[in-house]
C-alpha cells in the first residue's frame, strides 16, 4: 500500500501543462487588458506605430481613430523631420524604464529635455487638431479631436457661426 500512495503523490505533484497553458494564457490576457497601448491598430509602418503608440499612452485611451492618427503623423513629421526618430527613442525609453504616464512629462523635462516637447505636440495634436504654432498651425480636426470627442455624449461643438456671415470678425460691443 505504501508503493501506491507514493505513485499517487508524486503524479499529484506534477503540473498539469494543459492548465498551466490555460492559466498562463488568461493571466496574458488580463494583463494586456490593462495596458492602454495594446489594442491594435493599422500602422503603415514601424515610425507611425512608435506614433500610436505613444498617442495612446499620452491619451490615455485604448483606441484612436485610424485615419486622423495618420493625418496627424504626417503633419507632426512634415513639420519635424525628426518626429519619428524621437517618437521611437521615446516609447523605447518609456517601456525601458516603465515610466508611468502621470509621471512622463517630469521624468522628460528632469532628465532628457530633448524628448521634453514630444507628448505636448502630440497631446495638442489630438486633444485640439491644431499641429504646429503661430504662422505655421494648421488645424486638422475640430469636431473629431478628443477635447470634443471626450465631452461629446453632452455637448456637441459647434461646426458652424450662429450670426450672420463674418459676425465672428466683429468685437462685442
Amino acid at each position: 500500500m505504501k508503493a501506491d500512495q507514493d505513485v499517487t503523490t508524486s503524479t499529484a505533484e506534477q503540473p498539469d501543462p494543459a492548465r498551466r497553458a490555460l492559466l498562463a494564457g488568461l493571466l496574458s490576457a488580463y494583463t494586456a487588458s490593462l495596458i492602454p497601448w495594446a489594442v491594435a491598430q493599422p500602422v503603415s509602418d514601424g515610425d507611425q506605430g512608435a506614433f500610436v503608440a505613444l498617442s495612446a499612452i499620452i491619451a490615455g485611451r485604448q483606441s484612436l481613430d485610424a485615419a486622423m492618427a495618420k493625418r496627424l503623423y504626417a503633419a507632426l513629421t512634415e513639420e519635424d523631420a525628426g518626429f519619428p526618430a524621437a517618437s521611437r527613442k521615446l516609447l523605447t525609453l518609456i517601456n525601458e524604464r516603465k515610466i508611468d504616464p502621470m509621471q512622463l512629462q517630469q521624468v522628460l523635462d528632469a532628465e532628457q529635455p530633448a524628448l521634453a516637447a514630444l507628448p505636448r505636440k502630440i497631446a495638442t495634436a489630438w486633444f485640439l487638431g491644431i499641429v504646429g504654432s503661430g504662422e505655421q498651425a494648421r488645424a486638422l480636426a475640430y469636431e473629431d479631436a478628443l477635447n470634443a470627442v471626450m465631452v461629446g455624449d453632452v455637448l456637441k461643438p459647434p461646426t458652424y457661426c450662429y450670426g450672420v456671415y463674418g459676425s465672428w470678425a466683429k468685437k462685442p460691443v
